[in-house]
């Protein structure tokens, strides 16, 4: 090679390895990272970053995505969120944000599969915030629900309860059906379409979502809507413990233990509770104790996997309803032959499930989660002694993609569990007072076997910059399998399998967005519920062929709005959701029911939330929230057992409903919560011959928050919950009839006038 030639060749390699050199270094000061919801983990975008030295901003992607160019001190803010700062060094980093209550319209949700904000959403969804929870008596989850317009939450006692929305469910006998729940993203609703969510820790949940009416069908089985419980999440980069210990009237103690570990990459959450209550009533002592484990792991820059579990163990003595004379003269006791029998429940259920997240690319997601569930119940009741083995498997999986303007999701589910129940004789009444419930001889056995598939798809497009168009479709099958394993010349085999048709369920909708303070949305959507199982069977124990789903449309207009900057804020929907092939629960003996197709009723509703903030400063905050129900639900057609009840109210539900109240919170730390409730009249038969009386109630909380140092903080509180000592039916048994002479037990007495007190502590390492 000539020396000319030779020259050339090293000085490109200079020159070659200079720019690699750069490009190098360069590649080095590039930190990536991710903004995420801290309590549900969606990816947050439009948020600004800035660097709080140079004052430069980037803005994440449509997958919370972002990078910036230097190591440093970066404040993070996006309206709807706490302003957050935090140091960015090398490596990639996830962000936590945490949402802002006095703002949620501006939340990113994520119950309709597609993340959007609240106020970009085309149907009504509620947000219950942590702060909310933290309003109440956290020993129930009723006062909770009960002040979201349109979800009615019925309690007899701590472990029997019933939720209607919208009037759907309002007519189930006992527990609530026709309305789904989940934990994250596992089933809290059995095959046979039951739900229970009361028995979870509240201090375990960070917020609940819940879609209301039959525009939550992408979910598949629930006309009512849906409920999600998102569990509180695992922090990163930080270590705290949290203790909570309360006590109260009727012999009410209470104790969580709260702990926390994260790192940059991993986090572990860990609630365990105790609850303990003597009750009100006489049989009415109540035990339980939860376990929660929620963990985080992001192993990549596309991958996240999160662990979830959750253990309750549960013994709650059942005082059941009671008669009108009763209910006046001495409301503390207990029904009859519940007391003599000493009935109780006592259960042990548990929940798991593990979800991957995988981001393809800023444009396509996969969200898969599989889950199992178990529960077994021995229950004595005066009739009879129920045992109960439940067990449940699952797996959701959606994949969501963004194609220019059109933002898109298509999954499905798929949900097996099997049921096994035995009943046997109760010979409590064989045996001296007060021993209480004593198993004999075996008078049933059966195993179900219960089967549904969800495939579903839902779409946004961006038809202008205010104006987002949405189709969503899903597809249900359902089936029972049951088979009885107790069959003599007494009792024939009512062995039978049912297939249900496949549904189709469509919804469409519209938002648009007027300006920065005013959006309006509406949507039309089908909705159903099938019939459970025992609903199914014949009086001869035999599965009806003609029974069918509860099927319904859901017509809805509504409003997100605010005005004087911000301080106000609007929510008001209207709707009218038409139900056909009503299910009525026919009693043919002392809790012995069959279902059949009897009607039709029609849902017209009103629904509004207003909150005003008076004061907002440094030294102390004054907020007013008012939430108001108005119901005007009518059976259209309604004939049952030759009884023509068209036209009479809906059974079950109020016809009005307000919720008002104050939060005042002050520098120095004292707080202070104030609420009112008015329900009004509820039929309690389907000629609407009965009514409950209207009633209010009045809770308050008062506390006070310190932080000792800058690690140890305190809270101290005190409640008193019914004020001023009202006498009103907290739950109704409808449509009750008496056996043996006996006058029909329709009543739930509430609880008179009570308090709680407690102290939580919080340490961060």
């Amino acid at each position: 090679m000539t020396k000319p030639n030779l020259f050339i060749l090293r000085k490109t390699v200079l020159i070659t390895v200079f720019f690699i050199g750069i490009s190098f270094t360069y590649a080095q000061q590039i930190i990536r990272g991710r903004i995420i919801d801290s309590e549900n983990g969606t990816p947050i975008p439009n948020t600004i970053i800035k660097n709080t030295q140079n004052n430069t901003t980037v803005i994440s992607n449509n997958s919370g995505e972002f990078e910036v160019q230097k190591t440093g001190i970066y404040q993070f803010t996006l309206t709807g969120y706490q302003e957050k700062n935090e140091y960015l060094k090398s490596g990639y980093t996830i962000i936590q944000l945490e949402l802002n209550p006095s703002n949620l319209n501006e939340v990113i949700v994520n119950t309709n599969h597609i993340p959007q904000k609240l106020q970009r959403a085309n149907t009504t969804i509620d947000i219950i915030t942590s702060k909310d929870i933290e309003r109440v008596n956290t020993v129930n989850v009723v006062d909770v629900l009960n002040r979201v317009p349109s979800v009615f939450m019925q309690t007899g006692a701590l472990n029997t309860n019933k939720i209607s929305i919208r009037g759907i469910g309002s007519r189930n006998l006992y527990g609530t059906s026709k309305i789904r729940a989940y934990f994250q993203d596992i089933p809290l609703t059995s095959g046979n379409g039951e739900t229970t969510i009361e028995d979870f820790e509240l201090g375990s949940i960070s917020r609940f979502e819940i879609i209301k009416g039959a525009g939550s069908s992408i979910y598949g089985a629930g006309l009512g809507g849906t409920i999600h419980l998102i569990p509180k999440s695992a922090y990163l980069n930080q270590t705290t413990v949290q203790s909570d210990l309360s006590f109260g009237s009727f012999g009410l103690m209470k104790g969580v233990l709260n702990v926390n570990h994260g790192t940059e990459k991993h986090s572990f959450r860990a609630i365990h509770s105790n609850t303990h209550s003597d009750g009100y009533r006489d049989n009415n002592n109540y035990d339980r104790q939860t376990f929660t484990i929620n963990t985080n792991h992001f192993l990549s820059n596309n991958d996240d996997i999160t662990f979830l579990a959750s253990y309750v163990d549960l013994k709650g003595f059942i005082p059941s309803s009671i008669n009108e004379s009763t209910f006046k003269n001495n409301p503390k006791s207990a029904a009859f032959t519940w007391a003599q029998s000493k009935g109780y429940e006592d259960s042990q259920r548990g929940i798991h499930g593990l979800s991957w997240n995988h981001q393809y690319n800023s444009n396509t997601k996969q969200v898969t989660s599989i889950f199992t569930s178990f529960k077994e119940a021995y229950e004595p009741r005066p009739f009879d002694i129920l045992t109960e083995n439940t067990s449940a498997i699952g797996i959701r999986s959606r994949v969501l993609g963004t194609i220019k303007k059109l933002n898109w999701t298509l999954g499905g589910e798929l949900f097996k569990d099997s049921y096994k129940s035995r009943n046997y004789e109760n010979l409590y009444q064989d045996y001296p007072a007060g021993t209480g419930s004593v198993k004999g001889d075996k008078f049933s056995d059966f195993k179900e076997k219960r089967t549904y598939y969800n495939l579903f798809f839902e779409a946004n497009y961006t038809a202008s910059e205010k104006t987002t168009l949405s189709i969503g479709l899903n597809f249900n099958k359902t089936s029972y399998d049951v088979l009885d394993r107790f069959v003599t010349d007494e009792n024939p085999d009512q062995s039978g399998t049912y297939n249900f048709k496949g549904m189709l369920s469509p919804k469409f909708g519209i938002s648009h967005v007027f300006n920065d303070n005013i959006n309006a949305y509406s949507n039309i959507s089908h909705g159903f519920s099938p019939p459970s199982t025992a609903e199914t069977l014949l009086p001869d124990g035999l599965i009806s062929p003609h029974i069918k789903p509860e099927t319904g449309w859901n017509f809805e207009l509504g409003t997100r709005s605010s005005f004087i900057n911000n301080r106000l804020q609007l929510n008001l929907a209207l709707y009218r959701l038409d139900v056909k092939n009503l299910l009525v629960a026919r009693r043919t003996g002392d809790d012995q029911f069959i279902g059949v197709n009897a009607g039709r009723t029609l849902h017209n509703g009103l629904e509004m939330v207003l909150k005003y903030q008076w004061i907002s400063s440094e030294i102390i905050s004054l907020n007013h929230y008012v939430s108001y129900t108005l119901n005007d639900f009518k059976f259209k057609e309604f004939v049952d057992d030759g009884n023509n009840f068209s036209n009479n109210k809906l059974t079950g539900v109020p016809s009005n409903i307000l919720n008002t109240g104050i939060d005042f919170d002050t520098k120095l730390g004292l707080y202070t919560t104030i609420n009112y409730q008015f329900v009004g009249r509820i039929p309690m038969t389907d000629s609407n011959s009965l009514f409950t009386d209207s009633y209010s109630l009045t809770h308050i909380k008062l506390g006070y928050k310190h932080p000792i140092n800058k690690n140890l903080k305190l809270n101290a509180y005190f409640g008193l919950d019914n004020v001023f000592d009202k006498h009103y039916v907290s739950q109704i048994l409808i449509n009750a009839t008496g056996f043996g002479g006996a006058a029909p037990r329709y009543y739930y007495p509430g609880n008179p006038v009570n308090f709680y007190t407690g102290i939580n502590v919080s340490y961060l390492f």
